[in-house]
């Protein structure tokens, strides 16, 4: 068997959706000190509905694939998908991700959460803050 399977492969070397979006309503930045991957999500939202969705990904081809799969995961959803989306469920639309990479795919629920996060407190919505990571602090991140 491969070690990864050919979904996290296309989305490795055919990456959905990656750039920056200029004047984006809500940027979530994540990165794991231990083994250097940094995952930068960017959207645009209208009516709570996340119209573009953008990534910027320095790390292995499971950071580049599982940032991928979870912008095309929620591209055109609401936001409340945005939320409920796991790192289980990106791991699994990528057909799986062997256990030592699976943290790829904690950083990009992680990162899409805080760029979700940061669109509140711009525009200053209330939410739920149990909904959220606390990233600065968990153990993963190293912080």
């Amino acid at each position: 068997m491969a070690l990864y399977s050919e979904k996290v492969m296309d989305h490795f070397t055919n990456p959905r959706n990656v750039g920056v979006i200029e004047n984006a309503d809500g940027v979530g930045e994540v990165g794991n000190a231990r083994c250097g991957d940094i995952m930068k999500i960017y959207l645009k939202i209208d009516n709570d509905v996340i119209t573009d969705v953008k990534f910027e990904t320095f790390g292995c081809g499971s950071a580049i694939a599982s940032s991928s799969m979870a912008t095309e995961l929620i591209k055109g959803k609401p936001l409340s998908d945005a939320l409920a989306l796991t790192n289980k469920a990106v791991a699994e639309a990528l057909d799986g991700l062997p256990a030592h990479k699976l943290h790829c795919s904690v950083l990009a629920e992680e990162a899409i959460k805080k760029a979700v996060k940061n669109y509140y407190d711009t525009h200053g919505i209330e939410y739920d803050a149990s909904q959220f990571p606390d990233c600065e602090h968990c153990e993963h991140c190293g912080g």
